[in-house]
């Protein structure tokens, strides 16, 4: 049997597993939108510890990581700060909201905020803005996904193929199983992930250079730019400050307010579970670091790799590994991909049919028409995402970046609704359309990028600023019922 046959079928047979997972795993969730979306509201430490960790491990840390520390050096840092940071936010807001969403019965993100200001509008706007954000987020996934199949098959599997197999099985579980399916797969794919990271993280180094230590030394004396603060942008050119700082920035903004995050808060069983979870989070910043260890030990021995997501796969599939090994990758990264995937997808589906379609649309759905909807609305973004992956071109970690500057907006919109008694819903969707244009803006326009700092950060000043001026310029609301959201 060739090697490139072995690998697939260790891929498959990883996949089998994923599935059985998913689909087994939805088995004891009652039948309404509180068990698809919300889990029962009972999902314990374990499980939501990797159904969060496991998210970070998607394509961007497994791929878009190692090619960020290949192509840009010491740049490739900010992903430790950040995972580090990112669920600070969380800590001080996410047991209010989990307690408002057991009160209320909440179980998207944008039913706190149509409830808060009263208004449907806001409950669409960020309907539009979280699927604007998923879609990139979920392409970037399934890059991941096809770039895996096609370089461990030896270019006999188009990356078209190698992201349709992987996110049928996905769509799969998620379709029948939704959150509960999410969490046990992401639990299983965790584990596996993080035994694969750090065994490659430890022996590529060796292998190639020595250990960790040569490797550093060996990059210190060739190419010293590469390891010199804060890096190099996506031009190779020395990353400004501004630009690192902000990236660090527009990621910790925004990486508490994903709907796909801040949705798993009201699944947690208690508040002391959700405060534990967050507070051991942060420990994956520690199983993060082997993946940027793995592009580094490329930098020297494998140059001008093409793209540069791709040096990780590139890297295995040439040291002449037994084929058992190189399919355990092969499956490391597509659960890095999957785990990221199938929470975006079942979030997305949500977003859409609870806060766009009930909302705007028919508002007398039934629970079980309502569930139904959302598990279609699922296999039809997971399509769209799929159509867009297959005809992108662009860096995974640009990618995602482009996401965090759109929905990080939500942010000023959060701490407005749960700390100042005075916003309005006009200076909330005021906020949130101006930052989100400043974005576009600051996007299309590189003479308006100064020091490289991130479109997103303009878009929160512009966003901030317009929230104040417009809530004070409009009428305050009810103060019983924002008591209800804010405490003192």
């Amino acid at each position: 049997m060739t090697a490139w046959v072995t690998v697939l079928l260790v891929t498959v047979v990883y996949l089998g597993l994923t599935l059985a997972v998913g689909l087994f795993s939805g088995r004891t969730m009652s039948s309404g939108t509180e068990g698809y979306v919300a889990g029962d509201r009972r999902m314990g430490f374990f499980v939501l510890y990797f159904v969060l960790g496991a998210s970070i491990f998607s394509a961007f840390a497994f791929l878009g990581g190692p090619g960020w520390a290949y192509s840009r050096g010491a740049a490739a840092f900010y992903i430790i700060s950040y995972t580090s940071l990112g669920l600070v936010p969380m800590y001080f807001f996410g047991p209010r909201v989990a307690r408002l969403g057991r009160q209320f019965g909440y179980v998207t993100q944008a039913q706190l905020f149509m409830h808060r200001y009263h208004s449907r509008h806001i409950s669409a706007l960020l309907a539009v803005i979280s699927l604007t954000a998923f879609v990139p987020y979920l392409t970037l996934q399934m890059q991941g996904a096809g770039y895996v199949f096609s370089i461990v098959t030896e270019g006999r599997m188009p990356m078209w193929a190698g992201a349709g197999i992987t996110y049928g099985v996905v769509l799969l579980y998620v379709f029948r199983s939704g959150v509960m399916g999410v969490a046990w797969t992401n639990t299983f794919q965790g584990i596996l992930m993080l035994g694969l990271a750090w065994g490659l993280g430890l022996y590529l180094p060796h292998a190639l250079h020595g250990g960790i230590g040569p490797m550093f030394i060996r990059i210190a004396d060739t190419a010293p730019n590469m390891l010199t603060a804060p890096g190099l942008n996506a031009a190779g050119d020395p990353w400004t400050w501004g630009g690192y700082s902000s990236a660090i920035a527009i990621s910790v903004f925004g990486f508490s307010v994903w709907p796909h995050y801040f949705m798993k808060i009201y699944t947690a069983e208690s508040i002391a579970t959700l405060r534990k979870t967050i507070i051991f989070y942060p420990t994956f910043a520690f199983f993060v670091l082997p993946i940027l260890f793995i592009g580094f030990s490329g930098v020297l021995a494998f140059p001008n790799v093409t793209p540069a997501d791709t040096i990780l796969p590139t890297i295995v599939t040439s040291l002449g590994l037994p084929a058992i090994v190189v399919g355990l990758f092969c499956a490391g990264a597509l659960a890095a991909s999957m785990s990221s995937g199938d929470a975006i997808v079942h979030a997305a589906g949500s977003v859409l049919i609870k806060d766009g379609y009930r909302v705007l649309v028919r508002s007398s759905v039934t629970d079980a028409d309502e569930t139904r909807m959302i598990r279609w609305a699922v296999v039809g973004i997971g399509g769209i995402a799929y159509y867009v992956a297959i005809s992108s071109e662009i860096s995974l970690v640009l990618l995602l970046l482009l996401s965090y500057g759109f929905i990080a907006q939500i942010f000023p919109a959060l701490i407005a609704a749960l700390c100042w008694r005075r916003s309005t819903p006009a200076g909330v969707i005021a906020g949130l359309v101006v930052g989100c244009l400043a974005t576009i803006i600051w996007n299309l326009a590189p003479a308006l990028q100064w020091q490289q700092i991130h479109p997103g950060i303009w878009g929160l000043a512009a966003n901030t600023a317009v929230l104040i001026a417009v809530s004070f310029a409009t009428r305050p609301m009810n103060p019983a019922h924002v008591d209800e959201f804010v405490t003192a």
